[in-house]
């Protein structure tokens, strides 16, 4: 049996606990690839580029949309994020699934080009608890976090646009969760080609009985 790899499109507000969850359900299923995406921005910490972004300047990034080799970009926080167009296509004809990491405007923008990407949404449970972690992670001062923060307001009302909508209070109950979905498309009837290999197997019957 083969089936298309499929895209799992994966958006949260910042500070949601996305990138973490990324991170364990790629270790965890072989089977789960990851887009790497481009962006203006500089790198944060110890990020390396072509392992969590490919890093480019305006101009590279411009040049890339002209050329379009983005099947999806967008702004974000005053910089530019895009999804490369020959990596994802690579990838799902090779049967491989791939994780993305995009926003609310990416994911709609995908979704639109490409109706049978998955699209999951991933909630804080309160503004109160993305405000905290936010502020635990030491990454910003306090004006980025109040950019942050009202973002994250705009960004949920989207939610209701997504597949799935899962709210993050416990890290390893909402992993799990993420893995159930997965699972759950990955066996969809619609996205396999069944094919008899063995001339004496049937899998689906030829055509539907009449009296059905």
């Amino acid at each position: 049996m083969f089936r298309q790899g499929i895209l799992f499109v994966v958006s949260a507000p910042s500070g949601g606990g996305k990138s973490t969850i990324l991170r364990r359900l790629r270790q965890n299923d072989p089977g789960l690839a990851y887009s790497i995406s481009v962006t203006t921005r500089a790198p944060r910490g110890d990020e390396r580029d072509g392992v969590e972004y490919y890093f480019r300047s305006v101009e590279q990034f411009e040049r890339l949309v002209a050329e379009d080799a983005f099947v999806e970009h967008a702004r974000v926080h005053g910089n530019y994020y895009g999804t490369l167009r020959g990596e994802v296509d690579r990838r799902t004809e090779a049967g491989e699934d791939v994780l993305l990491d995009i926003d609310v405007q990416g994911s709609l923008e995908l979704k639109r080009k490409r109706p049978d990407t998955v699209m999951i949404f991933v909630l804080p449970p309160s503004i109160a608890t993305l405000e905290r972690r936010l502020r635990g992670r030491g990454l910003d001062n306090e004006e980025a976090i109040g950019v942050r923060l009202q973002n994250a307001r705009n960004e949920v009302r989207y939610a209701r646009h997504y597949d799935y909508v899962l709210v993050n209070r416990d890290l390893d109950d909402t992993i799990e969760a993420m893995r159930t979905i997965i699972t759950a498309e990955r066996c969809r009837a619609h996205r396999i080609d069944i094919k008899d290999a063995f001339g004496e197997i049937e899998f689906l019957p030829r055509e539907e009985p009449s009296n059905v």
